[in-house]
């Protein structure tokens, strides 16, 4: 079994082959499929396409580039949403400075709101940290109520982050397409995250991974990503594959 903790499979992009996209991604053993929410527009994109499917699991959050002036009304949306759904994790959260750096103050604080969300629900955080690891590591070590557990999604941090993550307790690291990609940094380092705390996932319809870099990503490609990762670890694929579930199953799990 294979579990992809994180994909946006909800969009546009999939909007005519909902159905055909995941027997696809089911045929190949992904069994699992965790939607993080985007905004308030795509709440009902989640639910819609949680009725095809009892292998979706959806999550509840906002994300850092949607983060804008009237945010606290937003996330009081969100909240009450996520009180009277059955939702899987916080997020996606965290904060952004590729896209629109200017609203840095906002997304700390829509953050921090996330993060006692965590803890309020018991629920994992799903961390998004583009070209903001540091940021959002400084911001966690100085909670007093940090979330006890959560993932660096799409991991693409220093050796010295990973130091910092692994002494802060119960993070884990998203591991998707990036690794199979010739430049991408992460091959090389992997091996420096304790294996259990890796996950897979696929940021679909994002990222998607060596032969498909640039083109659309789904969870029917996650075995690529476990290749390459069984590669980096030296394990076998069977190994990479059950130790991912094994972590996944781990991180979602309600104390």
């Amino acid at each position: 079994m294979l579990i992809d903790t994180h994909a946006h499979i909800y969009v546009k992009e999939f909007a005519t082959e909902y159905h055909d996209m995941l027997q696809r991604a089911y045929a190949l053993g992904v069994e699992r499929i965790y939607l993080p929410n985007i905004d308030l527009h795509s709440i009902p994109e989640i639910q819609a396409i949680q009725k095809l499917s009892d292998k979706v699991y959806p999550m509840m959050g906002l994300h850092p580039c949607h983060v804008k002036e009237d945010y606290q009304e937003v996330l009081n949306n969100i909240y009450h949403e996520l009180k009277a759904g059955n939702y899987h994790g916080i997020g996606e959260t965290g904060i952004d400075l590729y896209w629109d750096p200017a609203t840095l103050p906002l997304q700390i604080e829509a953050f921090k709101i996330q993060c006692k969300w965590a803890n309020e629900f018991d629920l994992p955080i799903i961390i998004h940290s583009r070209d903001a690891t540091t940021i959002v590591i400084e911001l966690l070590e100085k909670m007093s109520d940090r979330p006890c557990r959560g993932v660096f999604h799409c991991f693409g941090g220093t050796v010295e982050e990973i130091d910092r993550i692994n002494a802060m307790g119960d993070y884990y690291y998203g591991i998707g397409g990036v690794i199979t990609f010739k430049n991408g940094g992460l091959a090389e380092k992997v091996h420096l995250i304790s294996k259990q705390k890796l996950v897979l996932e696929t940021d679909s319809p994002y990222l998607a991974p060596s032969p498909h870099r640039g083109k659309r990503n789904e969870p029917s490609y996650l075995p690529l990503v476990v290749k390459k990762l069984s590669e980096c670890l030296k394990l076998s694929v069977e190994e990479t594959e059950n130790l991912t579930t094994e972590n996944a199953i781990k991180l979602f799990a309600k104390n």
